[in-house]
């Protein structure tokens, strides 16, 4: 490296946005992903030792993954070498692999190669990787935002551990964020800073565990807010929402608003109010709600007060949970609003929740007796001796797939627990079901 090629670094780093100076140069720097670099815990073991082998850093945005990287780099003996999927090819690899072997062979030292973005290579360029990651030529650490079991090669994944990285915490985007504001070096140390407490939750809430997120917008805060009598930089939650483009919604995810909003979106979805529900379906998915908590919610919704008034509902909400892990938010909006809006509009029932919940009651109070020799188990040895299935009548021999024959224990004959309500679907069992007793359906061929 020259001067000139020195001095364009050096200024780079210090014109570099806030969240690329303040990346942890060392593992103690290093906040978040514990479960994998924590005290102890392998990974960082292999950093420390110097020890590492070809990895997977697979996880969503701004959760540390090419951070992680950077500090191996600063940490290990060996050469580190990094490309960028987007912008390299294969050429970019041949030159990486010659001058690993040549270090190799000449200074005994090792290559690590990090490759931001794996899953945009296709599979020849992965391929190329592959017999120089197997050899030790390089030691290869991949970035990923996808599914690497999905988008890296299996002969390339098989020689790699995948490391899993979690969003980060909204106390672990507190700190990094605090720090920043402390940091006089790297950070904004050397503004006076004066950070709301609402103003630090919209942040850190609308970041979403993503540290990078978080950081540019403080920076954008603190920059575009001139000091004030005293010399100090308010950044209120008017500042906070002005510079990140985005208003605070009144919601804590933990609190009385997450139960409050929930309760009301139930209601108005068992109240046929499509307008309501979708409201506070919006405001949950605006405020940061974790949008499987609500898939999870109108699954249990369509059960419950829809029912078999209307089927399909719990079919559009079940498909609504599947398309949200399949296209993932904010698309799978699409999915949950539809089913919002299905289940709203459908007719409602509560007859299965009634019928599940009076069922279980009698088991816990009542003696429900043995079950009817006529229906027992008769594939095992010995129970034909004992008379099991005797009498039996098979419904599919009679006219009308239907015979009349004792099902439940005697203790409860004559119970109800499935009673249809004259509504939707329901109202179509209700009169098949009264016309099943009424007709009594003989005419059994034994």
């Amino acid at each position: 490296m020259d001067l000139f090629e020195a001095n364009r670094q050096k200024q780079l780093e210090k014109e570099a946005p806030l969240a690329v100076r303040m990346r942890p140069r060392s593992l103690d720097e290093f906040v978040g992903q514990d479960e994998i670099v924590g005290k102890g815990k392998l990974l960082r073991r292999a950093i420390e030792a110097d020890q590492l082998s070809s990895a997977i850093f697979y996880g969503p945005p701004g959760t540390g993954k090419t951070t992680l990287a950077r500090v191996v780099a600063n940490t290990t003996k060996a050469f580190f070498v990094q490309l960028n999927a987007v912008t390299s090819g294969v050429a970019d690899i041949k030159e990486v692999v010659k001058s690993a072997k040549d270090r190799l062979g000449m200074y005994n030292q090792r290559t690590i190669l990090f490759i931001d973005e794996i899953h945009r290579f296709n599979k020849s360029q992965q391929d190329a990787l592959l017999p120089f990651a197997e050899d030790g030529t390089i030691i290869l650490i991949g970035a990923t935002t996808e599914n690497p079991y999905f988008e890296v090669n299996p002969p390339l994944l098989s020689r790699s551990r995948v490391f899993g990285f979690k969003i980060l915490t909204d106390e672990e985007i507190a700190k990094l964020v605090k720090q920043a504001l402390t940091d006089e070096e790297r950070g904004l140390g050397q503004y006076r800073v004066d950070l709301k407490e609402e103003a630090l939750a919209h942040i850190v809430n609308i970041a979403d565990g993503d540290a990078r997120s978080a950081l540019n917008a403080i920076e954008l805060c603190v920059l575009t807010t001139p000091p004030n009598a005293k010399g100090f930089r308010e950044i209120t939650l008017t500042v906070a929402e002005e510079s990140i483009q985005k208003r605070a919604v009144r919601y804590d995810k933990s609190g009385d608003q997450h139960y409050d909003v929930i309760s009301a979106f139930i209601k108005s979805l068992r109240g046929s109010d499509p307008d309501a529900a979708l409201h506070w379906l919006a405001r949950m998915i605006y405020a940061g709600e974790d949008p499987r908590f609500i898939a999870r919610r109108l699954i249990v919704h369509a059960a419950e007060d829809v029912g078999l008034a209307d089927p399909n509902a719990l079919v559009v909400a079940t498909s609504a949970a599947y398309a949200l892990e399949y296209v993932g938010m904010p698309e799978a909006r699409l999915p949950l609003a539809e089913a919002v809006i299905y289940i709203a509009t459908a007719p409602k029932s509560n007859s299965v929740i009634k019928a599940v919940d009076k069922a279980l009651s009698d088991i816990e109070k009542r003696k429900p007796g043995p079950v009817p020799v006529h229906l027992r188990d008769t594939s095992y040895k010995g129970a034909a001796q004992m008379g099991h299935g005797k009498g039996y009548k098979y419904p599919h021999d009679s006219k009308g797939n239907y015979v009349e024959q004792q099902y439940l224990p005697d203790e409860l004959l004559g119970v109800k627990y499935y009673l249809p309500y004259d509504s939707g679907k329901e109202k179509e069992i209700r009169t098949r079901m009264a016309d099943l007793k009424k007709n009594k359906k003989g005419e059994f061929t034994e």
